[in-house]
This record gives C-alpha cells, sequence and structure tokens, in this order.
C-alpha cells in the first residue's frame, strides 16, 4: 500500500508543479506585455522590470493555488482511470476512497505551505511590488502611513490625522489637522469627530479649534459646524494602503481586533477570513472534483477532455459563491466566518458524499 501512495502522491505532485509553473508562466507574459511600456517609458532597466515579475510570483501562487491542487486531482485520477489502472485497484478491493488518500493529503500540505507563504512571504514581496510600482513607475512618493485603523499624512503645511471607513468616499471620521511654526511649537490645531469634503471646501462637525496665542497660551473655540480652507484635497492624501496582501496573517488579525468603527472591523475580518479560507478553497474544490471525473466518464463515456472543463466550471462557480459572500459580508449582511466558510463545507460535504457513493 505505501507503494501505491508514493505513486500517486509522485503523479499528484508533478502534476500541480507543472500546473503552477504554466499558470505562472501565463500570468507574467499577460503582465509583461501590459506594463513593460511603463518601465520603458520612465527609463528603468530591464532589471527592474524582471525583478517586479518576479516578485509577483508569490500572489499568483497565492490565487492559483486552490484550482491547481483541483486541477492536479482531476488530471491525476482521470489518468488512472483512462489507463484502467483505477479498474484494477478496484477490483482488488481496494476503495476508492482509500486510492484518493494521498492526493487529499497532498491538498491538505500544499494548503498549509501557502497558508505559511502568506503569513511569512507574500506580505514582503506584496510591498516591494507596490513600492516599485508606486514609486519608480508611478513616481508618487507616499507622504503618510496607515496604522491601527488611522491615516497620518504629512504636507508642506501641515500634519493630517483621521480614518477613512470607505476610501472611496469623502467622508473622514476623528479628523486633526495641525501646523507648527519655525520654532516648532503648535500653531494650529483643528480636530473633529466628522470632516466631509465636499464642494472644493471642508467642512467639519462637533470639533474645536486651538490658535497659540503668545508664547505659550492657546485660545480655544468649540463649533458644531464650520468650513475649513486646508491646503490639502484628499485626492493629494496618497497613503499607501495596508492592503491585506501587504499584511501577514497576524497583521491582519491584529489590524481587525484594533478597528474603530464597525464598519471597518467587519471589513477587516472579512480580510482576514477571507485571506485564510480561499487559500484553503482547494481542498473542498478536490474533494468534489474527484468523484466528478468518475461521474463525467460513466455517463458521458470521456474523463479528461470533459473532466477538466467542468472542474474550471466548478472552480469559477464557487469562486463567484465565495466572492458574493464576501462582498455581504463587508455590507455587514453576513458574519465574516460564515461568508469565508460556507462554501468550504457545504462544497466539501457533497463531495465527501460523492465519494461514498462511489464505493457502494
Amino acid at each position: 500500500m505505501k507503494h501505491l501512495d508514493r505513486y500517486i502522491l509522485r503523479q499528484f505532485v508533478k502534476y500541480i508543479i507543472i500546473l503552477m509553473a504554466g499558470f505562472i508562466t501565463i500570468y507574467i507574459l499577460i503582465d509583461f506585455f501590459e506594463k513593460i511600456d511603463n518601465f520603458l517609458e520612465k527609463g528603468k532597466p530591464m532589471s527592474l522590470a524582471i525583478k517586479y515579475f518576479l516578485l509577483n510570483i508569490p500572489f499568483i501562487l497565492e490565487q492559483m493555488g486552490p484550482v491547481c491542487i483541483l486541477l492536479a486531482g482531476v488530471i491525476t485520477l482521470g489518468l488512472l482511470n483512462h489507463s484502467n489502472e483505477l479498474i484494477a485497484l478496484k477490483a482488488g478491493g481496494i476503495p476508492l476512497r482509500r486510492i484518493v488518500y494521498p492526493m487529499v493529503f497532498a491538498g491538505l500540505g500544499i494548503s498549509f505551505i501557502l497558508l505559511t507563504m502568506s503569513q511569512f512571504i507574500l506580505p514582503m514581496s506584496a510591498a516591494a511590488t507596490n513600492r516599485i510600482w508606486n514609486e519608480e513607475i508611478k513616481g508618487r512618493v507616499p507622504l503618510g502611513i496607515y496604522r491601527n485603523g488611522r491615516y497620518y499624512y504629512r504636507s508642506k503645511d501641515g500634519f493630517y490625522s483621521f480614518s477613512r471607513p470607505d476610501p472611496r468616499k469623502n467622508v473622514f471620521h476623528k479628523f486633526s489637522f495641525s501646523s507648527w511654526n519655525k520654532d516648532y511649537h503648535l500653531d494650529f490645531l483643528v480636530a473633529s469627530g466628522l470632516a466631509v469634503w465636499k464642494q472644493d471646501s471642508w467642512s467639519l462637525f462637533n470639533g474645536q479649534v486651538q490658535k497659540l496665542s503668545g508664547e505659550e497660551n492657546y485660545l480655544t473655540e468649540v463649533f458644531r459646524y464650520r468650513q475649513f480652507d486646508f491646503p490639502d484635497k484628499p485626492v493629494d492624501f496618497f497613503v499607501p494602503l495596508y492592503r491585506s496582501l501587504e499584511l501577514s496573517l497576524a497583521d491582519l488579525f491584529l489590524e481587525a481586533r484594533h478597528k474603530q468603527t464597525k464598519a471597518e472591523e467587519a471589513r477587516a475580518w472579512v480580510d482576514f477570513y477571507g485571506r485564510i479560507f480561499y487559500i484553503l478553497l482547494g481542498l473542498p474544490l478536490l474533494l468534489l472534483g474527484l468523484p466528478l471525473v468518475l461521474i463525467v466518464y460513466r455517463k458521458w463515456g470521456k474523463d479528461l477532455s470533459l473532466a477538466v472543463p467542468t472542474s474550471c466550471g466548478l472552480a469559477f462557480v464557487c469562486w463567484g459563491l465565495w466572492g458574493t459572500l464576501q462582498s455581504l459580508a463587508k455590507a455587514g449582511y453576513v458574519s465574516p466566518l460564515t461568508a469565508a466558510s460556507s462554501v468550504h463545507f457545504v462544497v466539501g460535504s457533497i463531495g465527501i458524499y460523492l465519494l461514498l457513493r462511489e464505493d457502494t
């Protein structure tokens, strides 16, 4: 039995390496032809472009890992069936669930490898590619940072601090702007609970203004609503978001725990659970894809010629459902954990049922 396990495992690993290499090549070629003109226009050396594209490999592996696990299992079992090896094994009294054990455990192991990569390698590579693209190619030097749910931005005339639940909207919570004089003493400070940029003007609500009066005294004024002419606009706030890809799994967890509003907290937990369960999506897809190979062959007399496109269609349907649930979770209609894991439990349960039925 150990010889059988090693044989199936060797075939599965071989095909997943071929698939990953193929997807990486296709992705890099497409990305190369889309972006190489940007590097050439900026006069950047080819070595920088090569570095940029190679640093994208961890991202590609994370994105294509689940479908590679699925297709590697489908191809391995399909070839066993095509060469009548599967029939011989089952005739020898070996049940199907025992035959697919090596592939399932290999898929689980590869998923954990991808999780490890997501924790230690992907954040560094994503940060490096974003730096190359934003600073070297687009020429946008970040003047701010994003930490613990707040943005901190330094301009020529002052310093801004705020939270921005939706980056697509010009609505800012717990907003503050401060400036200093030539002696590095605080000269002006305004803080408000809410700030809105509308019609080329800043509107602040429920805040206070402090102005330096003399050398050490400050005049304080409380307001419910006031318009200000700050020197910067929201479009100037180029703060490279610590996108979920630039954060490790541990950092995503800590970010989610430190969010200040319910909306931000929901989106943070969606990013955390979504990253983990997206990587683990390959295992339930594999459990469902394996019995589908035999069902397709038994019904239409075809194995890989129909099983591979069927498996790809299955993956896209699951991705679509999973993505829809993620959007609902960000909107607050579904809990983040339920949105991230429900597709796995449904697809995995159906797959296990079909595998067990194939042995009856």
